[in-house]
């Protein structure tokens, strides 16, 4: 799994307003908006959730006392570490795969952990819960199955959650409802870049 401090292209050692500084640099430079009737936009999403990620992640590392997980310099000695490649390279049904050939009885905290990133990057948001649950549960001193529990129920405080669905009626009826639905949606995007904290 990469490094957030990587993704943002600072040392653990950096200060706050260096981490901010790097983040919303490259905040300006990958934002989807910059690239909307461009072949590269979906690239530029991809490197934008990436960037949001990390950035995330540094500050809940931060504010439970840790510079730098240990998790991240254990990945690579990880039995699962071919999973945590596929999943960072969103090939997911490759990651899900290796991860069907677990036996039941070998599928320990790590492995649950792992199955919810699939569901997560498939924005299955509840299975996703489901499994780093589990994991957190299995071993909760560890700070990667915390941290991911924990933007889970961030983002299901924030009204994400459950699966993406459309009705796809195609009627041109449009309700108050709707109406709603829609500034809250604008709302959302307008808040995917964080540059404002």
């Amino acid at each position: 799994m990469t490094n957030p401090y990587e993704v943002l292209g600072v040392s653990p050692s950096a200060t706050d307003e260096e981490i901010k500084k790097a983040y919303r640099e490259l905040a300006k430079k990958y934002h989807p908006d910059k690239y909307a009737d461009s072949p590269l936009k979906d690239v530029a999403e991809q490197k934008m959730k990436e960037i949001n990620e990390a950035y995330d992640q540094i500050n809940d590392m931060r504010r439970n006392g840790n510079t730098q997980s240990s998790s991240y310099r254990n990945a690579a000695q990880s039995k699962y570490y071919a999973v945590r490649v596929y999943i960072q390279r969103n090939m997911v049904d490759e990651a899900e795969q290796l991860l069907g050939r677990t036996p039941v009885e070998e599928r320990d905290a790590e492995w649950n952990f792992l199955m919810g990133m699939c569901y997560f990057r498939r924005g299955w948001n509840d299975k996703a819960k489901e499994y780093f649950t589990t994991a957190h549960n299995m071993d909760p001193g560890n700070a990667e199955f915390k941290t991911a529990l924990d933007n889970m129920n961030r983002r299901a405080g924030y009204g994400y959650g459950g699966y993406a669905q459309s009705t796809g009626g195609g009627s041109s009826d449009c309700s108050f409802a709707d109406v709603c639905s829609m500034i809250l949606c604008a709302d959302c995007l307008c808040s995917c870049c964080r540059v404002c904290r």
